[in-house]
Formats: C-alpha cells, structure tokens, sequence
C-alpha cells in the first residue's frame, strides 16, 4: 500500500476514485496497459464487499471467500502492477479542457481521464430515531456488528440477497432472528431463499415494515402489516437494515448527467457525459449490481480509455 506521504508527484494518467472491486480493477487494467494511476479511497480498499461476511458467487472461489479477503486480493492485484493507492478524500472535481484534476486537502492531482468509482451506501429506513441509534442498536453491515448480540434477538430488514444473507449470518449466534419483508415473498436467489426457509432460528415477518424504535437503545420495534394495518410490538435487541443502497454522487451531481435514481448515466463502454470521464461499479445505472459487474465495468473503463489515448 502506497501511503499519502509517500506519493510526491501530481500529475498522472488517469485517476479512479473509489477502491472497491470496480475501481481496482479499473487499476489493474489501466496499469497493464502502460499507464500511470492513482486511486483515491476516503476510508478503505473493498467498499461493500468488506461487510460481506461470505461470497459464494464469484467465479473461481469453488469455496466461499469472505468479503474481506477478496478485498485484500483485489488491493493486493492492484499494487502488484504499480497502482498507487492513496488514502485522501475528493473535494472537488474540474473537468474543462483535456486536462482533468481533483482536489484533496494535499492539494491539486491531475489526469488526463477520471473513472468515477464511489460505489453506493446502504439506505435507511428513514424511521424516526433511527439515526440517533446507530451503534446503540442500528446496524447496517451484519458481519461487522452481528457478534455483539450473541444469544440476543434482533431482526433483519429487507427481502433481497443481502438481507436473507444478513439473516443467515445472525443465525449463527442470535437467539432468534426476525426477517421483515414489505412483500410477500424474498427477492433473493432461489438458493439462498430456500436456505431462509430452512433455518429455524428466522421468523419471516412478511407484508410488513418498521414504523417505529422503542427504548434507550433498541428493547423492541413496531411493525405494520401493509395489508391489514395490524400494528405488532416485536422485542429485540438490535435491527440490521438491509433495503438497498444509495449512489455516492454528490460530489459529481452538477458534473454529469444522472438517472431519476441517482445513479450516472453512461454508455455501454463507461463513458458519463462528460469527454474522458467513466463511471463504473454501483455508481452507475445497470440492470445488475454485483462485484462481477463491477469488476466488468472497471476493466471495460480502463481499456477504453487506455485506446482513447493511444495507449493500446
């Protein structure tokens, strides 16, 4: 890992914001194929794969590999080839004429291309309260804070993969496990939903939403079936909220074009509205979100842009 005061030069060939799976794969292609590059992370290499606690999906891992240590692998493909990684957070970003920069509190970088890699944050519930309790009870990533509520009760918020997969973790040491679910049946793979069913620790709380958070911390939430208005107090300890995620384009909102969603707008070979600046990853309007996709995105980014500058 290359730290911010190791890194003395400013200018580069291209610039990848975000170190998730998309935007390091962007580095290992870009870095092949000549060019010098610098990804630049506010927090951590991985971004969501690092609250995974196991990937069972991702070609070439016949076992499962926890989200940690593919992030590490991904990290440690990039710095392999010279990507230099650097830990600072964007402030700004300028685009007029060739020359591309992004400013951090270190100073100005400049590039002849950006790939816009921030990925997305995990949506709330939008409850009240629900802010004030985050760490009193709250969580958003079940294999970071799961283990503090061994032999407790919690529930899980949301139908898809990763609430089920959420589910399925806490399972492994809560008491008991409340899956709460607006519809009437997950929106999971097949696979995982039938291994939902299976486990006995679950209770599917389905038709139904968190209207309310009771107690200090968390002693027990309220929950609406949507077809009956039955109002149930269920008690718990803590609530994993799992409803999908919000794009990180506020820093790029007034740059380049986005969809009704929040999500940028790019042709099928990454290009945003703006010349020579690609999204990639979650960031960007797919049918699909996935580290697969992502990692396809950022290899498509790079290659594109390396044969935009004569570099391949």
């Amino acid at each position: 890992m290359l730290y911010n005061n190791y890194i003395m030069k400013k200018k580069f060939d291209l610039i990848i914001i975000g170190a998730g799976p998309a935007g390091l794969s962007a580095a290992i292609y870009a870095v092949r194929a000549g060019l010098d590059v610098a990804v630049f992370e506010k927090m951590f290499a991985g971004g969501q794969i690092v609250s995974t606690y196991e990937m069972e999906n991702y070609p070439g891992f016949v076992d499962a590999v926890t989200g940690p240590d593919l992030a590490y692998k991904f990290e440690a493909h990039a710095r392999k080839f010279g990507a230099h990684i650097i830990y600072e957070g964007i402030s700004e970003i300028l685009t007029n004429g060739d020359e591309k920069s992004v400013k951090t509190l270190s100073g100005e970088y400049f590039a002849k291309g950006i790939i816009l890699a921030m990925g997305a944050n995990p949506k709330p519930l939008g409850i009240k309260r629900e802010k004030q309790l985050i760490g009193s009870g709250v969580a958003y990533c079940a294999s970071c804070d799961g283990a503090f509520y061994r032999g407790k009760d919690v529930a899980v918020v949301g139908g898809g993969n990763t609430a089920a997969e959420d589910a399925l973790f806490l399972a492994k040491f809560c008491s008991k496990v409340y899956l709460i679910h607006r519809r009437d049946i997950l929106r999971a793979d097949d696979i995982i939903a039938k291994r939902v069913a299976a486990e006995p620790k679950i209770v599917k709380v389905f038709d139904s939403v968190v209207t309310e958070i009771l107690g200090d911390k968390i002693e027990s939430i309220t929950v609406e079936n949507v077809k009956t208005g039955f109002l149930e107090n269920i008690v718990v300890s803590g609530l994993f909220v799992a409803v999908g995620t919000a794009p990180q384009t506020a820093l790029v909102k007034d740059l380049v074009k986005l969809s009704p969603s929040g999500h940028i707008v790019t042709d099928e070979e990454m290009r945003t509205s703006v010349a020579r600046v690609y999204a990639v990853g979650d960031i960007r309007e797919k049918v699909l979100r996935q580290v697969i996709t992502a990692a396809a995105d950022g290899a498509i980014a790079a290659t594109v842009f390396a044969n935009e500058v004569n570099f391949l």
